[in-house]
């Protein structure tokens, strides 16, 4: 790779304006407009330094739009990531994410070198439990399967049977094929799965720090006030849920956009998502009853341009960790993608 070590700080050049007018148009309404200038000299650096190092940027929906439009090659929810970064043809992958998304894109391409621009973008889902705590919940319940969210480390993959996004869940409990799993870690997605099956799910205690924030009152005020649809991620309180039009996965809610189209919405989910919808749907207002995730906002357009010019930060997993949790994915994958209709 090249020695880039000693590139400047990005500076504004007269001749950015032109360049990124179409992207400047897209970031106008998401952004605010004093912003762009700021954010355009990063940007531009950003998308010839990712060209020079071969490498491939990919942003979950959760990150600021001047990220999600303006550098992303690849956006998705997490499994969307991990899949494209076991496909893509690049060697040097960059996670715009938090770090059990960097994590998973290395466990389904061991042999590529995937960044993160910030360690510490973490998730208090992630960290709410232990590879040491599924193993003395499997003591407790022997014989019973664990599947885990995939809003979990790389070790705590490896201690599991299968792994499950929200849209799958409830495919993947079934799949187990045993009147008991355990299910981890998110105690509200774990509520709203176990209303949908007859399988007993033992449940962890483990909450999203942005979804479980919100509550009816917000939900109701947003329906009353606004005439708004309510569209609400399985991370949210179950009382949250009973109030919603829809109850889907990231994916699942673009999905629901675009076959309903309605006038207005309220996303109940991080703030950015319903940001980075916005531009693909222009014709539906979007209200904000919305949280913003503090680890998604760690990842900026200036560290994003550190990990590629230094490098920094390369993921490691051992190697037989990559292995447990890689046989859970692939138990998952074997299950399918299912998104709610």
């Amino acid at each position: 790779m090249h020695d880039l070590a000693d590139l400047p700080v990005p500076v504004w050049r007269d001749d950015l304006e032109a360049e990124y007018a179409a992207l400047a148009a897209r970031l106008e309404p998401l952004v605010p407009c004093l912003e762009i200038p700021l954010h355009l000299p990063w940007i531009d650096a950003i998308n010839k330094l990712k060209k020079q190092r071969g490498a491939v940027i990919m942003a979950h929906s959760y990150q600021s739009p001047e990220i999600f439009h303006g550098v992303a090659d690849v956006t998705g929810d997490s499994l969307g990531l991990a899949q494209a970064a076991r496909d893509c043809d690049a060697g040097l992958i960059v996670v715009c994410g938090v770090h059990f998304m960097a994590e998973s894109a290395k466990i389904l391409a061991p042999d590529k070198t995937v960044l993160i621009p910030d360690l510490e973008a973490g998730c208090s889902l992630a960290s709410s439990i232990t590879a040491a705590d599924v193993r003395a919940l499997k003591a407790r319940h022997p014989g019973v399967p664990v599947v885990s969210y995939a809003n979990t480390s790389a070790a705590v993959k490896a201690e599991s049977d299968a792994i499950c996004t929200s849209a799958n869940a409830v495919q993947v409990v079934e799949a187990m094929g045993t009147p008991k799993v355990i299910f981890l870690p998110d105690e509200f997605l774990g509520r709203y799965v176990a209303g949908q099956t007859d399988v007993e799910l033992v449940l962890w205690h483990g909450r999203c720090e942005v979804h479980e924030r919100f509550t009816a009152q917000q939900a109701r005020h947003a329906r009353e006030q606004f005439d708004a649809r309510l569209v609400a991620h399985p991370e949210c309180p179950p009382e949250v849920l009973a109030e919603a039009d829809f109850v889907g996965s990231t994916t699942a809610m673009g999905k629901w956009l675009a076959r309903k189209q309605p006038a207005r919405v309220a996303l109940i989910t991080e703030c950015s998502m319903a940001d980075n919808l916005r531009a693909q749907f222009p014709r539906t207002q979007f209200i904000r009853p919305c949280n913003l995730c503090p680890h998604m906002q760690r990842i900026t357009l200036q560290n994003i341009y550190a990990a590629l010019r230094d490098l920094r930060h390369a993921i490691e997993i051992p190697a037989d960790t990559i292995a447990g949790a890689r046989r859970a994915l692939d138990r998952m994958l074997a299950v399918g993608r299912c998104e709610a209709a």
